[in-house]
């Protein structure tokens, strides 16, 4: 099966005025969607947080109410007016079906990564924002961590000859997808770092009866410089990203510490968000963010299908 090209021209229609503001849902209460709940209730003053009026939580689980927040139907969040948008914090394998829904009922919508499990529904969902006129974010908090902030800086302007980044962690539990799609956020890394990649080559080893999966890619820059990404889990395996990057003047071992920002990393993404809807994000910012989601959706895409391929 071959996979379609993609390309989202972002001319969003958004509420610009600071005043405006967006009643909301938080579907799913596990660990994200507890966090979520409890920024909507006290956002960051004086930001784009602001403008978020929780109305209540949707939940397969009968809960009745988290932190005074009172649940919902499903199908009550999708109808009413004073709803215009959802934060979806469920299993990965829901995402899709979610996000189909509250844009098709005219909701903007908040996902956690990755919004999809195929680059060809992820684009496809993009256009569905698109023609709607409705903002589609999909969270990506790796991104403000202070040690990739750090580590933004500290590789500019120098010169990629070769580099790795081997994550590791406990086991998958089901409905988080194949590894390339619940490792969405290195391979973000990378591309953020380098820019866009190229695929060469990808192993994949599985244990099962030792709950142990690796896979190790070889990517390639625009350059043709070698970038080895690794997701390995297993349990008792502890978290933990581990780089190698070898460049014309010096080499990167550990990853900087960073300064540690005193606003946790899902409300910097709320902020996002928040500004997103207010209209005050570039166009041209909007653009290379869809690019590079589509695109390390693509590679997660490629290689995938690699892998399947090769072990069938």
């Amino acid at each position: 099966m071959k996979l379609q090209n993609y390309t989202v021209n972002v001319h969003i229609k958004t509420r610009r005025l600071l005043g405006n503001m967006f009643g909301c849902v938080v579907v799913g209460v596990g660990v994200a969607g507890k966090v979520r709940i409890r920024d909507l209730l006290t956002p960051l003053a004086s930001s784009a947080a602001e403008i978020f009026t929780l109305k209540g939580l949707v939940s397969r689980r009968m809960l009745e109410e988290v932190q005074g927040v009172r649940q919902m139907p499903l199908e009550e969040a999708l109808t009413r007016s004073d709803v215009q948008v959802a934060f979806i914090c469920t299993e990965n394998t829901s995402h899709e079906d979610y996000i189909r829904q509250f844009l098709e009922a005219g909701k903007h919508v908040c996902v956690e990564y990755p919004m999809a499990l195929s680059y060809n529904v992820a684009a496809e969902l993009m256009d569905q924002a698109q023609r709607k006129g409705l903002i589609l974010h999909e969270e990506h908090i790796e991104l403000f961590t202070p040690a990739f902030k750090q580590l933004k800086k500290d590789v500019a302007g120098k010169q990629l000859e070769e580099g790795s980044l081997h994550f590791t962690g406990g086991p998958l539990k089901s409905g988080f997808g194949f590894l390339t799609f619940s490792g969405i956020p290195r391979l973000t890394w990378l591309v953020e770092l380098f820019g866009e990649l190229s695929f060469k080559a990808a192993t994949m080893d599985e244990q099962p009866e030792k709950k142990h999966s690796k896979m190790t890619v070889q990517l390639l820059t625009k350059d043709q410089k070698p970038v080895t990404w690794t997701e390995e889990r297993a349990e008792g395996l502890s978290r933990g990203k581990h780089i190698h990057l070898r460049f014309s003047t010096c080499t990167m071992t550990e990853l900087p510490v960073g300064v540690q920002e005193p606003v946790g990393l899902f409300m910097q993404d709320t902020v996002l968000f928040g500004s997103k809807l207010q209209g005050s994000v570039p166009p041209e910012q909007l653009q290379t963010e869809m690019s590079r989601i589509l695109h390390c959706f693509k590679l997660a895409e490629e290689i995938r299908r690699h892998c399947q391929d090769t072990k069938a």
